[in-house]
């Protein structure tokens, strides 16, 4: 019998760029939520390693040789002699290079599934080495689960209960790379920013005081990411806009951005209004934790 799993959109709640490290990588802090739904994998296992691609956003998403679902497989496979493999199959909805890690948490599925197939528990730490191989946010994305991420991606805070974020999520179908952002705010090694870190967050906070401490966090990478997409600027002020809208930014390095509401009915209404208006975009209710 094959094997499912669910992979989710990661949502940037904050993105703080702290500066950039000796070695060219930037030091972040960021807070991220998981949507509920997202891209599924499928996984047969005992075939040849194999992916095969279906859904909307397939045509998007490359040669499937060099997907991330490949690479976290072999990455895994590397580190675990006999590894069951197997023959993947995944459909993708989410869009591809729009700052919502679909790729990242893809791997991060693949790994799910290679390891129940391999009866191996989820805490192994060869799958936390293989998730750390294959990219910067696919450790963060094994658990799927709100946490604080540090570093290029390999520092994690422990897992967060967070009230449900009631969310609509929008891509104006403009891919955006997180190298040329990162090219954009031309940070050089060894620098900081000076920007500020970011405040404390811990488990079973409520929803206001989540409100308040997301209001006082930013996406650092905002600013750049307008410059090269000025739509994010469309999309921030039409979100900004929306009646109940209680926090509108950018996700990752765009050009996915999203807004928090009080409740799902506020979300869902805007979202029904946003695609009127823009029946091309992506737009995506969703209750994030």
């Amino acid at each position: 019998m094959p094997f499912t799993e669910r992979a989710p959109a990661k949502i940037n709640l904050t993105l703080h760029v702290l500066g950039r490290r000796a070695d060219g990588y930037h030091a972040l802090e960021s807070l991220v939520a998981f949507s509920r739904s997202g891209d599924t994998l499928t996984f047969n296992p005992g075939e040849a390693l194999a992916l095969s691609m279906a859904g909307p956003t397939a045509p998007d998403a490359g040669d499937p040789e060099d997907n991330l679902v490949f690479k976290a497989a072999r990455n895994l496979a590397a580190r675990i002699e006999g590894l069951k493999l197997g023959a993947f199959h995944l459909v993708k909805t989410l869009p591809v290079a729009a700052g919502i890690g679909g790729g990242s948490s893809d791997a991060a599925a693949a790994l799910r599934l290679l390891a129940r197939a391999n009866d191996l528990p989820l805490n192994d730490p060869r799958l936390a080495q293989a998730a750390a191989a294959t990219g910067a946010d696919v450790p963060v994305c094994l658990a799927a689960k709100a946490r604080m991420m540090a570093g290029a991606g390999e520092t994690l805070g422990p897992i967060l209960r967070l009230p449900p974020l009631f969310a609509l999520i929008v891509n104006p179908r403009q891919p955006l790379a997180t190298k040329a952002v990162f090219a954009r705010m031309n940070i050089a090694p060894g620098a900081e920013t000076g920007f500020g870190g970011h405040q404390p967050i811990e488990s079973g906070i409520d929803a206001a005081d989540l409100i308040a401490v997301l209001k006082r966090g930013r996406n650092d990478m905002e600013d750049a990411a307008i410059v090269l997409a000025p739509v994010i600027g469309d999309v921030l002020n039409i979100l900004a806009a929306a009646p109940g809208c209680r926090l509108a930014r950018m996700s990752g390095s765009g050009a996915t951005c999203f807004a928090l509401f009080a409740d799902c009915r506020a979300a869902a209404k805007a979202r029904r209004v946003i695609v009127q208006g823009h029946p091309d975009w992506w737009v995506k209710a969703a209750v994030l934790n």
